[in-house]
């Protein structure tokens, strides 16, 4: 890999391909069968696919990046001796590699990087075979902010040829643009995309108030925030405290770079340095383009904002 193009775009093209490397394991462990589950707290799972592609992703990048600050969803995900051979990705996606880097973001060292990552994002789904939703996230932020990030889905079903390959991956750079898949406008009502298996009366309240003509539940942020680029939804609302900055880091960055904006239900954007708490406590709010995240914020009534907040 050629060190004259500048660290984050090198960065990106490699997260590309070791999300690649990580979407085979998780469909590999599916396939045997032996899912290893593990409950982490309430509806809160933790399955061998999560661990063994968090060791994939964070032995990779490591061996390449020695000093960035990768911070994963599974804590210690194993102690089970050597990360396999074959799961250490050294190769860079050279579509990626060969884009135009931003000048802010030139000058960008290892140390002032923070890598967020969700090796299964989508884990309940998982388990319940509503395996579309599962998405692999690698987020990228400097100075607290997602600049880049990858979504994979590892059971995408790509039509090449005559035959089908598994699996879809999707990458955003601030101030480049997206890759991966082919956007679409937002539908012509308003759609109201949200979650799943993780719903509560004040999250019920944000969605009665949008006036939306459709909710489609699923599982996953990076599912939720791909229903957005590909124009299946409008807006993303969840108004609870349920996911966490490895979840929202990825989808924020490759939605910004495709023009869209994802902050807390308050409005205000999460920080993703390496200090800040890991729970995403005041919700998320999402969409496509300004003009309907401002609806969304104006549609929510202060009292939620309160309650939510002072959780």
């Amino acid at each position: 890999m050629s060190t004259s193009v500048p660290l984050i775009v090198r960065l990106l093209s490699s997260s590309v391909s070791v999300a690649n490397r990580a979407g085979k394991i998780v469909r590999d462990v599916m396939s045997k069968g032996e899912l290893g589950i593990i409950e982490k707290g309430k509806d809160d799972y933790q399955t061998e696919a999560d661990r063994s592609a968090q060791r994939c992703i964070i032995a990779s990048l490591s061996a390449q990046y020695p000093k960035l600050n990768i911070i994963g969803e599974e804590d210690n995900p194993d102690n089970e001796g050597d990360v396999p051979s074959d799961w250490i990705v050294l190769e860079s996606d050279k579509d990626v590699l060969s884009l135009e880097c931003p000048v802010a973001l030139k000058s960008v060292k290892e140390e002032d990087i923070v890598v967020w990552v969700d090796p299964l994002d989508g884990t309940s789904e998982y388990t319940q075979g509503f395996l579309e939703h599962v998405t692999v996230l690698i987020g990228i932020s400097v100075n607290e902010k997602p600049v880049a990030g990858v979504i994979h889905q590892p059971y995408y079903k790509n039509l090449v040829g005559s035959e089908k390959k598994m699996g879809r991956t999707i990458w955003g750079l601030q101030e480049v643009g997206v890759g991966g898949y082919t956007p679409a406008p937002p539908p012509d009502s308003l759609v109201i995309t949200t979650t799943r298996s993780h719903s509560n009366p004040v999250v019920e309240q944000a969605l009665s108030v949008m006036n939306a003509s459709q909710i489609l539940r699923v599982g996953g942020a990076g599912y939720k925030v791909l229903q957005l680029l590909e124009g299946k939804a409008s807006v993303y609302v969840f108004a609870s405290s349920g996911c966490k900055k490895w979840d929202t880091c990825a989808p924020e960055a490759v939605l910004n770079a495709a023009g869209g904006k994802l902050t807390d239900i308050l409005g205000n954007f999460y920080k993703y340095g390496a200090s800040v708490s890991h729970p995403n406590k005041t919700g998320v709010l999402a969409a496509v383009n300004d003009e309907l995240h401002s609806y969304a914020l104006s549609r929510i009534p202060q009292e939620l904002k309160e309650a939510l907040s002072n959780k």
